[in-house]
């Protein structure tokens, strides 16, 4: 079969919602494999209530939790069977022609082993709030990745649609704890020498609430994620490219390096202010060299939380 659509569920809400999209979708060579993380929501009786053969349910014996949520992602692509893996949120959905889109990119793209698309956001109504921005139809890594830091592209884990084998052969999705980053390194990897091809079209519907890792997880966590993003990009960076518009994209990616990583550290750090402005500075300050943070860091963090809060008082 031509693809593997995974769904890692474990919260209830949209399930139904997000699995009537992959069922409707205009083109019906596919297989849907959902797999139930132990959750103590009723998962299996919304999966129970389908008939279409082309569902594939399992359920894990125990929970792997959100520190080690990308275990389950790639417990979803070791049952892929098809020739192309996409892992779906389970609380997010696919416009009808979402795999009849990806199917004539990578018809014009066919020795590619990535592929991307452009995203709806949308909120817990099912509304449209947003849309991510356009991209050029083939970008290669670094430019990839100049765009991801530089220009603040907003991105998730489903909007990359991977050839299965390779994905596997990579070892599945780059874990990072709460999956901070393992879609873009996984993304990195895979486009490798090759490249990663584009539709403008957006096809993609991203749920934004309260529920997702992104807006919740721990702020230890994250900051542990973020220095095993930068040991990452460190260690990919001692590959200079050999074409001179590449090695434009590698010097400034290389200078930009750290800004990029301490804004992060900065805004991460910003959020644990709302448990108690002096308990929380304190607690970075005297862990600074656990996280790898410098003081200036941490006095910028405060400022950040103080101008987020100013933000929202007007």
């Amino acid at each position: 079969m031509k693809f593997s659509i995974g769904i890692p569920a474990y919260k209830a809400s949209f399930l139904k919602e997000c699995v009537d999209s992959v069922i409707n979708q205009t083109y019906p060579d596919f297989e849907l494999i959902i797999v139930n993380d132990a959750s103590p929501q009723d998962i299996e009786g919304i999966i129970m209530t389908y008939t279409d053969q082309r569902i594939r349910y399992f359920k894990n014996a125990r929970n792997f939790g959100a520190e080690n949520v990308v275990d389950n992602w790639n417990k979803c692509l070791s049952y892929a069977q098809g020739d192309f893996f996409l892992l779906l949120g389970d609380d997010d959905r696919l416009e009808s022609n979402f795999l009849s889109e990806f199917l004539s990119l990578i018809k014009q793209h066919p020795d590619l082993d990535v592929y991307h698309c452009r995203s709806i956001i949308i909120d817990d109504h099912s509304r449209s709030v947003g849309v991510t921005a356009s991209w050029p139809e083939f970008e290669t890594v670094y430019e990839n990745i100049w765009h991801r830091n530089n220009t603040n592209r907003l991105q998730f884990v489903s909007d990359f649609l991977y050839r299965t084998t390779v994905l596997k052969q990579n070892g599945g999705y780059y874990k990072l704890p709460l999956a901070w980053g393992s879609d873009d390194i996984s993304a990195y990897i895979a486009i490798g020498n090759k490249g990663i091809a584009h539709t403008n079209k957006p096809i993609f519907n991203y749920r934004r609430n309260d529920q997702t890792i992104s807006s919740s997880g721990s702020i230890h966590l994250k900051l542990n994620a973020l220095m095993q993003q930068s040991q990452w990009l460190s260690q990919f960076l001692n590959h200079p490219p050999l074409d001179s518009l590449d090695q434009i994209f590698y010097e400034n990616i290389q200078a930009e390096k750290r800004k990029i990583i301490q804004k992060k550290k900065i805004l991460t750090i910003s959020k644990s202010y709302k448990k108690g402005v002096g308990s929380q500075f304190f607690y970075w300050i005297l862990n600074k060299s656990k996280y790898d943070l410098t003081f200036a860091e941490i006095a910028y963090s405060l400022i950040e939380y103080a101008k987020q809060k100013a933000t929202k008082n007007n």
